[in-house]
């Protein structure tokens, strides 16, 4: 058997032997040199995608492959009494059947969700519990859909209610407190002279990337007890291999090194392929049982709804107090999301309200309401998204009762330090957005409720603020290595579309002091540094100071022009003293928005961020960035929702032609502008984190800009004609 891969370097240009390079030539050639960083330098691997010769994950050349097709649980809780799988046997082409009562044996419960085909339990409606493998994938899914499932049903609790009162209060989310106060809550309530108290919800959102979760799983025969040697090869489209590295050889009694994964090229992330999902383990079971073979496994869009996670239903409760000049006295943020029973993760939803306004009183509290639903997961600004259009709303409905401009409300509030930990700003560029933000977007033209209008269109403008938070976890590793006339970056990093292939190549260009041409990037597998996963905006900052760890050890090692062969290893770590700061990146969303009187429809007519996030490594992939999170967050704002049966617990929009996002007629003029800004507490290029932060601020400003044009509150996701009728009746 043999497998082919590819690589992300682009075809050299041929050289003349009157151009070969010299020690002298490469000198003079550095004397001049601009800098690459903070230039918009084209995508390098653009070509390969728009000639779709980018190897996504089901797309690598591997030799007789079969391919698998999972069969999910049909009742939302309970056990399994009996799997007949005579007519499933009986399909041509059908060479396994795996149930759980003979599949392999997994060997350690590393992750709830993958431990599958272990029993009979059922824990959620959509739970793998079997997986038939075949010649093709026509014969695999016809098989599957034979296959009966005879259960004993449990009663399921599948709604949510956001006032259970046997919701939980976690002691911790996300490496922090799960609830803190600062000063006298009540007390500063009681002072207050102006009051909100209103609760904003969302539905539960799904990440529908435009590459569906695939996988193809090869085991080998090789030395089990060799550390070295690969045993299991997955071609997989991830976030990056580290957490997958950690999860799934424990689970499949392998040592780290004995699981190789490969992920050059991912067509879309958003948090939902950052971990490894249930589909990945039934794929490197089958594959066990039929090696030496290859086994091809692609969900469809239905079955990416029951079981690769989703933004979890949540309610936030925001009270705000304040005195007679706008002044906040005090702030209570209370969010409750519903939860997966069989394994809980909790969005981080009031962080951003511990330090956004300045207060003397102040109380955050997470709470999850368990469910017998599939498992929730990250996506895109967790907890930021949901938790910052509320307390944006509360901010503007707070304006509105004073008789105050919104942005000057903002500006009441600026805190000097950090509220939540007294640190003091490393960079924050919020008040700068906001006052050139009202500059470019014509803030004055801005009017009382329901009052600009053009024909049967209310106009409304609306401002929300927006930021998103230093993620630094872990400082890890880049190794940068001289072949052929070349640098070569080689990490664990991930280029889910974001651009990382190009502003990686900028970032060691600028450290080695060569031109961009000269550098490649080798990233998307193991075998390279272990480095951070992409996901929570920190993969640039992350990555770039590691990268510039290893240029200038090469530097030192080796001088400005190094032998064929010579490499350096380093690890990347923040600035010496950055944790006595605290570290984000803050914006302003300006939008405007017209509704119809006749049929309540709302179009976006123009969206304007303004970002103040450090250095811009690539202007351009970085406006990429923004425009596709605020696309992203419209999406959300105006047309996203999923239904659930409560019977079952089943997603009834199962796909892309009833679970509706934006198209290209539903955007409108999208602006973006950076603010001049330089953050040496983040790293090497004083660069911070940005696409999630676009999401961020994006629902609040046009919710607000519907209030500005109809004098109607909507405080629940999405804006439909629909919510906005039922308002008025």
């Amino acid at each position: 058997m043999s497998i082919s891969t590819s690589t992300d370097a682009p075809a050299r240009p041929q050289t003349r032997p009157d151009e070969t390079e010299t020690p002298e030539r490469t000198n003079e050639a550095r004397a001049g040199r601009e800098k690459s960083v903070g230039t918009p330098v084209r995508r390098v691997d653009g070509p390969l995608k728009v000639t779709g010769t980018a190897p996504y994950a089901y797309e690598h050349g591997v030799e007789n492959p079969c391919y698998l097709w999972p069969v999910p649980a049909p009742i939302t809780k309970g056990r399994i009494v009996r799997i007949d799988t005579d007519a499933a046997r009986a399909v041509p082409g059908v060479l396994h059947i795996l149930t759980h009562e003979d599949s392999p044996r997994l060997a350690v419960k590393s992750d709830p969700a993958l431990w599958i085909l272990q029993g009979p339990q059922i824990a959620h409606r959509g739970q793998i519990v079997g997986g038939v493998i075949a010649e093709t994938p026509e014969a695999a899914r016809e098989a599957a859909e034979l296959v009966e499932v005879i259960c004993e049903e449990e009663r399921a609790k599948v709604e949510f209610d956001p006032h259970d009162p046997e919701a939980e209060s976690p002691r911790i989310v996300l490496m922090k407190r799960g609830t803190e106060s600062k000063g006298d809550l009540d007390e500063g309530w009681r002072e207050a002279v102006h009051r909100i108290d209103q609760e904003y919800a969302n539905p539960t959102h799904f990440h529908a990337q435009m590459e569906p979760h695939a996988v193809i799983a090869v085991w080998h025969d090789v030395d089990g007890f060799d550390p070295r040697a690969t045993r299991l090869t997955l071609f997989d489209t991830n976030q990056g291999p580290i957490i997958h590295r950690a999860l799934l050889p424990p689970l499949l009694g392998l040592l780290p090194n004995q699981l190789e994964v490969i992920s050059p090229y991912v067509g879309g992330g958003f948090g939902g392929k950052a971990f490894p999902h249930p589909h990945i383990a039934l794929a490197a079971m089958a594959a066990k049982v039929i090696s030496p073979r290859p086994v091809k496994l692609a969900l469809t869009r239905q079955q990416m709804f029951q079981s690769v996670g989703h933004r979890p239903e949540a309610s936030q409760r925001i009270r705000l107090g304040a005195d007679r000049n706008g002044r906040l006295t005090a702030i209570e943020h209370i969010s409750t999301q519903a939860a997966s029973r069989l394994k809980r993760n909790v969005d981080q939803s009031c962080f951003a309200t511990r330090m956004m306004y300045a207060t003397p009183n102040r109380r955050t509290e997470h709470r999850a309401v368990m469910l017998d639903l599939p498992p929730e997961t990250w996506m895109r600004a967790p907890g930021d998204f949901n938790g910052m259009f509320a307390l944006e709303t509360a901010m503007d409905e707070l304006a509105h009762q004073l008789g105050v401009d919104p942005i000057e409300l903002r500006l009441r509030n600026e805190p000097d330090v950090d509220p939540e930990t007294e640190k003091p700003w490393s960079t924050r560029a919020l008040v700068p957005a906001l006052k050139r933000g009202s500059e470019l977007f014509d803030w004055g033209r801005r009017q009382d409720p329901g009052t600009l209008r053009e024909g049967e269109w209310l106009i409304g403008i609306g401002v929300a603020s927006t930021c998103f938070p230093n993620q630094h976890v872990a400082s890890l590793f880049a190794r940068i290595t001289h072949t052929g006339g070349k640098y070569v970056v080689q990490m664990q990093a991930s280029d889910i579309g974001t651009g990382a292939h190009t502003v990686l190549r900028q970032i060691a260009a600028d450290a080695l002091d060569v031109p961009v041409e000269q550098v490649e990037t080798d990233i998307g597998r193991t075998g390279t540094p272990m480095a951070i996963m992409a996901g929570g905006s920190q993969g640039t900052y992350e990555w770039g100071n590691a990268i510039v760890a290893a240029c200038e050890k090469l530097r030192r090692k080796h001088g400005d022009n190094p032998p064929d062969g010579a490499s350096a290893r380093a690890q990347g770590r923040p600035p010496r003293g950055a944790s006595k700061y605290s570290r984000h990146a803050f914006g302003a969303q300006f939008a405007e928005v017209a509704v119809s009187s006749v049929t309540s429809e709302v179009r976006v007519r123009r969206l304007l961020g303004v970002y103040g996030a450090g250095t811009i490594i690539n202007p351009l992939t970085a406006r990429s960035q923004m425009v596709g999170g605020m696309t992203m967050a419209l999406s959300a704002a105006l047309f996203e929702e999923s239904y659930h049966d409560p019977r079952f617990g089943k997603v009834m929009n199962h796909d892309l032609a009833s679970y509706h996002i934006a198209a290209h007629a539903d955007i409108g003029e999208l602006e973006v502008e950076f603010l001049p800004e330089y953050d040496k507490w983040f790293g090497a290029k004083g660069s911070k984190g940005i696409g999630e932060m676009a999401m961020v601020g994006t629902p609040a400003a046009i919710g607000n800009a519907i209030f500005n044009a109809t004098g109607i509150r909507l405080r629940d996701t999405p804006f439909t004609p629909a919510s906005l009728i039922e308002a008025t009746s």
